[in-house]
């Protein structure tokens, strides 16, 4: 009871300066609300016999609250992991062009859904369906709120009711306990595995065609990789196979990409253009991920699939914003002229060069009284995208020495724009590669105030 009689008033914690300053930002009842709550969770930790707080903790516990909560989220870090698409931080950053289009956009009505021309209802899909067609090569195309959309539309559609076919060795789960068998049931469709989780081969498919197959679903194993006595049929021959039977072939490309990525020394990854060229009836994939661009599921197939599909009603619980719509025609035009590599930022870092790269590197410790040296390591492209593929570097590593490396990571990531490092053999490493050029300052600045 003593200790209940020391929780503070809510008059007396709204007049401490500090509090009160909020009000110049915060509305009254908002204040009040965050107190109120910080003296409840202050009451049900007494009933659990924990010790009271100082008054001094709880209006620091209070502030704390508000910066976790009130202050603009996400919040932007810098990514010096050397992971290009780290799903935990938010895959591509968008171009500068692309963020502009986006504050245009945001900032005011635009031609969403409207011809002006005509003065009549438009279709949001109008926007980037030529560009999209333009650069692939497809009939059609739907762009949806993310890859998972896309597929589950498109299996929904298609095979509602009906078999799909999937390799043993595609039926996965993708990442975030996303699984292709769940996805499968979520559409209504049913999984008919066939193969073995190393090889599948074209007869396996074949003899599991019935009156009840839907679909063969293509599922490209982009985030893991199958190596040794492996076999997988070609898409070519998938197509040739389902369009002798009648039957649509989806390929879910996951990642997609519009680029020969063994020009960066990289291993080829399915373009989106190879499946079209191939056949398949629907291809899908994402737009954050190799595209570069906002979170986003393109569909590509015949004109008449894809109207099937935008007649559906999930095509509208699944569609795409007009924010990431506009995003989206910004990174698509960055292909159609052809500076893709210099503007995409995912793909300024992939072609960086290793000169440069050591350059800005090199910079960040001479700047800085930081004890450290740049080495030579390896940066991965992330995001379920090509994996086990390496990109060779430069890091800084940083040595710790009064300090550790768990410690120095930890105050890079509380600097006021927290910076995502890694650690390797007791050394803190800051990849240039991944770090955009414009957070180079802040980078100094970081290193020039934490103790290491």
């Amino acid at each position: 009871m003593n200790d209940f009689r020391k929780i503070p008033s809510v008059d007396r914690i709204l007049s401490e300066p500090s509090i009160k300053a909020l009000l110049d930002s915060y509305s009254h009842d908002s204040v009040v609300k965050l107190v109120q709550q910080n003296v409840e969770n202050l009451r049900k930790d007494i009933k659990l016999g924990k010790q009271i707080i100082s008054f001094k903790q709880l209006i620091n516990n209070i502030e704390i609250s508000m910066s976790q909560n009130w202050l603009i989220q996400p919040s932007p870090v810098i990514n010096a992991s050397g992971v290009i698409l780290h799903t935990n931080l938010g895959r591509s950053p968008l171009s500068n062009e692309s963020i502009e289009a986006i504050v245009n956009s945001a900032g005011a009505y635009t031609d969403l859904e409207y011809e002006p021309k005509t003065g009549k209802r438009g279709n949001r899909q109008r926007h980037v369906q030529n560009l999209i067609k333009h650069i692939t090569g497809s009939e059609s195309a739907l762009v949806v709120n993310n890859n998972a959309a896309a597929a589950l539309l498109s299996l929904t559609v298609i095979a509602k009711g009906k078999e799909v076919i999937v390799s043993k060795g595609e039926s996965v789960e993708i990442g975030g306990n996303f699984r292709i068998p769940d996805l499968l049931n979520q559409s209504g469709a049913e999984l008919i595995e066939v193969g073995t989780t190393n090889r599948t081969y074209l007869f396996d498919y074949e003899k599991s065609i019935n009156e009840n197959t839907g679909a063969i679903l293509i599922v490209h194993p982009s985030n893991f990789k199958k190596i040794g006595f492996t076999h997988s049929p070609p898409v070519k021959e998938l197509v040739e196979l389902g369009h002798h039977h009648n039957i649509p072939i989806l390929n879910d490309l996951g990642s997609g990409t519009f680029i020969d990525t063994t020009v960066f020394g990289l291993n080829s990854e399915p373009t989106v253009q190879a499946s079209i060229k191939y056949g398949a009836d629907l291809t899908f994939f994402s737009g954050d991920k190799l595209l570069g661009g906002p979170q986003s599921g393109i569909i590509l197939g015949s004109q008449v699939l894809i109207d099937e599909l935008s007649r559906h009603p999930l095509a509208r619980a699944l569609r795409i914003d007009k924010l990431n719509l506009t995003a989206l025609h910004s990174t698509l035009m960055h292909y159609i002229s052809d500076e893709h590599l210099s503007q995409i930022p995912i793909w300024s870092m992939i072609s960086a060069d290793l000169t440069d790269i050591k350059k800005r590197a090199t910079a960040w410790i001479n700047n800085t009284q930081i004890k450290g040296q740049v080495i030579k390591s390896n940066s991965t492209i992330g995001g379920g995208s090509l994996p086990g593929e390496v990109l060779n570097t430069y890091v800084l590593a940083i040595e710790p020495e009064t300090s550790t490396a768990n410690k120095i990571s930890a105050e890079l990531r509380s600097y006021k724009t927290p910076i995502i490092a890694r650690i390797e053999s007791e050394q803190v490493l800051l990849d240039a590669r991944t770090v955009l050029p414009t957070q180079d300052n802040i980078i100094i600045q970081a290193l020039k105030e934490i103790t290491t």
